[in-house]
């Protein structure tokens, strides 16, 4: 019974952590929400970059935005691949990010 217990605690936990480290494959273009309930994640945008769970990287072109953290910002909820809502207060937030000037910086620590 108890390693019955232990694996199904195991496999819980497992999930809970692949599920959480999802964000990290975020990339391409991105849709700000002013809604909650039509957004794919909350997320909270960082002011230090040690505190955020994603670096993220501005980019220009829609056609480079293809590696995790490289997030072009697109006016059109159509086109985009993901959508965030931004919140104020980082408790509420699925993950957080932090705006990075360096490409090569961006993704998750």
């Amino acid at each position: 019974m108890k390693k019955a217990f232990f694996l199904l605690l195991f496999l819980l936990s497992f999930s809970w952590l692949a599920s959480a480290q999802e964000y990290c494959q975020l990339r391409g273009s991105v849709y700000i929400e002013s809604s909650p309930k039509r957004a794919s994640y909350r997320v909270y945008v960082e002011e230090n970059e040690a505190f955020a769970d994603m670096r993220v990287y501005k980019e220009e072109n829609k056609l480079y935005a293809d590696r995790p953290g490289i997030w072009y910002f697109t006016e059109e909820a159509d086109f985009a691949q993901f959508r965030i809502y931004l919140v104020d207060d980082p408790d509420l937030a699925d993950f957080t990010i932090f705006y990075t000037e360096t490409e090569s910086f961006a993704g998750c620590r």
